[in-house]
C-alpha cells in the first residue's frame, strides 16, 4: 500500500518554524514525510534533517521519498525510535541541540487507511492498532484483559465518549461469550450499547471508543507529557517547537507544559519578590492556538480538530 498523508497546516507549519539554511531540524512525527519535504526543501548543503518515527512503514516510506524521489543538499538521518527518546537520539548523533521540533500528534492518514492495522472502525481486521510492530501490546489485550472500570475510564477519558458506561459494559458482556478479535466485532458492539437515537447524530458510534483505546495501546499522551520537557531543552537558543494536535487533552497537556515553562518560578503566591530564581527560558510565539483555514478543512476534513502551538528557547 503506498504511504500517502496530507500533512496538516503545512504552510503555518513551516512558517512557524523559521527554517534557517543552514540549520538543524527534527521531526519526531516523520509519518510520510510531508512536513519533512518542505523542512528539507528549505535547507542547503551546511542544514541537517532528523526524522524519527516508531511505524517502520513510515520511515522506510519517507526516508524513500526524501532520499530518492525528493533529494534535497541537507545531510538528513532517519532513526526507527519515538519523539520521547529525542534527547536520547540527538546524543547518538552527537548533536546538542537543533534550529526546530515538530510534532504532528495522533494517527496518519496512512496507519487510518491500512485495514490491516486495525486503526479503523471502517475496515474489518484483526483488533491490533500498534504504531510500533515490534511492540507486543494490542488493542486486542485493552479490549479483553481491561476490567470494566478501566475500560470505563479510558473511554470516557481519551475517547469523551457519552456513552463510555454502557459500552464499557457491552464489551464486558460479550467477551464473556468468546474473545473479541476483530474490529468489525467490536464495532458491533458499540453499535448495540449506544441508543439508536444517538447512533443517528454526529460522527460514527465507535470512533471515539476507537480513539480511546490507540491512545491507551500507544501511550501517546504519556509520551506526550515526558517528552516535552525534553525537547524545549535541545532546542538552541532562538530554535522552535511546533505542535500539532487533534485531541484536547493532547493541547492541554501542550499547553501546560508550555504554560510551566513560560512561568518556572515556584515561590510561595503572596511572597512581595521572586527568591526561587527560576526565571523563563521560552517565549511563545502563539498566544491562542493556530488553527486551519477553511480552504484547507475543505480539502482534508481530517484537519478539523488540529490546533498549533509553538514557543520559542531564549
Amino acid at each position: 500500500m503506498e504511504f500517502s498523508h496530507v500533512p496538516v497546516m503545512y504552510s503555518q507549519v513551516l512558517e512557524s518554524l523559521a527554517v534557517r539554511p543552514d540549520g538543524t531540524y527534527a521531526d519526531g512525527t516523520l509519518g510520510g514525510g510531508g512536513h519533512a519535504s518542505g523542512v528539507c526543501a528549505k535547507l542547503g548543503p551546511k542544514g541537517r534533517f532528523i526524522g524519527i518515527d516508531r511505524d517502520e512503514d513510515a520511515l522506510a516510506a519517507a526516508s524513500d521519498r526524501l532520499l530518492n524521489r525528493e533529494p534535497s543538499p541537507c545531510e538528513k538521518h532517519f532513526v526507527h525510535s519515538t519523539y520521547a527518546e529525542m534527547k536520547a537520539v540527538l546524543q547518538q548523533l552527537g548533536i546538542p541541540a537543533v534550529d526546530g521540533i515538530l510534532l504532528d500528534l495522533g494517527v496518519s492518514s496512512f496507519q487510518l487507511d491500512n485495514p490491516e492495522r486495525g486503526f479503523s472502525y471502517m475496515n474489518d481486521a484483526p483488533l491490533d492498532m500498534r504504531m510500533d510492530a515490534e511492540d507486543a501490546f494490542t488493542a486486542e489485550d485493552v479490549v479483553n484483559g481491561y476490567s470494566e472500570g478501566e475500560l470505563f475510564r479510558i473511554i470516557k477519558d481519551y475517547g469523551e465518549e457519552r456513552w463510555a458506561k454502557r459500552i464499557a459494559g457491552f464489551i464486558c458482556k460479550a467477551r464473556k461469550k468468546e474473545a473479541i478479535k476483530t474490529t468489525f466485532q467490536l464495532v458491533d458492539i458499540i453499535k448495540a450499547a449506544v441508543p439508536a437515537a444517538a447512533r443517528r447524530e454526529g460522527p460514527h458510534p465507535a470512533k471515539r471508543t476507537f480513539q480511546a483505546i490507540r491512545i491507551e495501546v500507544n501511550d501517546e499522551l504519556g509520551q506526550l507529557r515526558r517528552a516535552l520537557d525534553d525537547l524545549m531543552d535541545v532546542l538552541a537558543p532562538g530554535g522552535r517547537l511546533a505542535v500539532i494536535s487533534f485531541h484536547s487533552l493532547e493541547d492541554r497537556i501542550v499547553k501546560e507544559a508550555f504554560r510551566k515553562r513560560l512561568d518556572p518560578c515556584t515561590c510561595p503566591p503572596g511572597l512581595p519578590v521572586c527568591v526561587c530564581g527560576k526565571v523563563a527560558d521560552v517565549r511563545k510565539v502563539t498566544g491562542k492556538p493556530l488553527l486551519p483555514d477553511e480552504e484547507e478543512l475543505e480539502s482534508n476534513p481530517r484537519a478539523r480538530s488540529a490546533k498549533l502551538r509553538v514557543i520559542e528557547k531564549l
